[in-house]
């Protein structure tokens, strides 16, 4: 007996993922949510590609990633071999999103590029004259032919060393205002022009209509590859009444702002990522609100009513409090009975969930990043990554033909 459960170890071992996790059905959150239309994704960072325990996680339950930080462009953006360009063109390395992107086509997961312009954390000394924040900020001119030449080279490089795989790209993130002080009030758009007492760089040089601009250069290099990539706008808060109305005027600004051969408009955005972060940052005050619910549904058919599609890009259910665990499972299941719901024979606005609090961080400290954006209690696994309720509650709602 000692050495067939041996064997059995070894054999769970070889084959990984979906044997590791399955639960004792077989059922899969990837496979029973595409009975919905929409795909499964999971955050992943490159240090996580080391926790084969995760790894198996996100190989059994989701077919899509994210990954975290190392495609965004102050990941990638290299400032020594920018100084030494022969034509001036911002030089990028690729090496780690690159590992991350090759683990998925290995795997058979479709990956979302995420991000290409956000201004948040930018380096600086990408709107400077010969890349030296010493120097004066380049020109405007300057600023959109780097722009154009990062996005170019950023969507091409996936595309051909991975054909297929990024299937989509968040091309602008969080260009839209929500706090005080942050944009002119009188733009419908609400375009971005402060974040936290600093300037947005983008909009400062680059130009009011810089989120039009990213969308033109990115959809010029996917039409130039003949690519099925999906460009998206992404934003936090994106459920919001106030805000979901500056963000469907900037899609129509964005989706008015060039035309063909023709004289028609261009589509240059597909839809919207919603990122999904559900109640209080860093507190239990306004996590699990029913009113959300409808919100969310809301926000969706607005968006899908412009003719864009939706996918929620960084979900985390925040819960801060351990004693609310089955609120949290219970809230979570109807969350997935309003994305199942969304999706008919007439018309598929949702076609992805992605999830950035999948697990629970119950040790670290209020205030930590983590701790405050994804919440300790919101996970669907705990922190040794052990289905929680809350894991359960979404299988069994998937699994429910109600």
């Amino acid at each position: 007996m000692k050495r067939f459960l041996a064997l059995l170890s070894a054999l769970c071992l070889m084959v990984g993922g979906a044997t590791a996790f399955a639960d004792e059905n077989g059922d899969r959150l990837c496979e029973l949510a595409a009975g919905y239309g929409f795909k499964m994704g999971a955050a992943l960072s490159y240090d996580q590609l080391k926790d084969q325990k995760y790894l198996d996680l996100v190989l059994t339950h989701f077919n899509s990633i994210t990954a975290t930080n190392e495609m965004k462009a102050y990941s990638m953006l290299d400032q020594g071999g920018s100084r030494r360009t022969p034509q001036g063109m911002p030089a990028i390395n690729f090496t780690k999103a690159d590992q991350m992107v090759a683990w998925a086509q290995e795997h058979g997961l479709g990956v979302r590029g995420h991000v290409l312009v956000w201004d948040a954390y930018m380096t600086e000394w990408y709107f400077h004259e010969t890349y030296v924040k010493a120097r004066p900020f380049a020109d405007r001119e300057t600023i959109l032919k780097r722009t154009e030449y990062y996005i170019t080279e950023v969507i091409t490089h996936f595309e051909e060393k991975f054909p297929g795989v990024v299937y989509c790209w968040d091309v602008v993130n969080e260009a839209v205002a929500d706090g005080a002080n942050e944009c002119d009030w009188s733009d419908p758009r609400h375009l971005r022009t402060m974040r936290n007492g600093s300037e947005n760089l983008f909009q400062k040089y680059m130009g009011d209509d810089y989120v039009a601009q990213a969308f033109l250069f990115a959809r010029n290099a996917v039409d130039a590859l003949g690519a099925d990539i999906r460009l998206y706008y992404n934003d936090y808060n994106a459920y919001f009444p106030e805000k979901a109305a500056a963000i469907r005027a900037l899609a129509e600004s964005v989706n008015t702002f060039a035309k063909d051969e023709n004289g028609n408009y261009r589509k240059l955005m597909d839809g919207i990522g919603m990122q999904g972060y559900i109640g209080g940052y860093g507190t239990q005050s306004g996590c699990l609100q029913e009113s959300h619910l409808g919100m969310i549904r809301n926000a969706i058919k607005g968006y899908a009513d412009m003719g864009l599609e939706v996918q929620i890009t960084e979900m985390a259910v925040r819960n801060f409090d351990r004693s609310a665990a089955a609120r949290h499972a219970k809230y979570y299941g109807k969350l997935f009975k309003v994305f199942m719901g969304l999706n008919t024979p007439e018309g598929n606005p949702l076609n992805a969930v992605t999830i950035w609090g999948i697990t629970d961080y119950p040790d670290l400290a209020p205030g930590n990043y983590t701790y405050d954006l994804n919440s300790p209690f919101g996970g669907l696994v705990d922190e040794n990554l052990d289905y929680k309720d809350a894991f359960y509650q979404v299988l069994e709602t998937l699994k429910s033909k109600e």
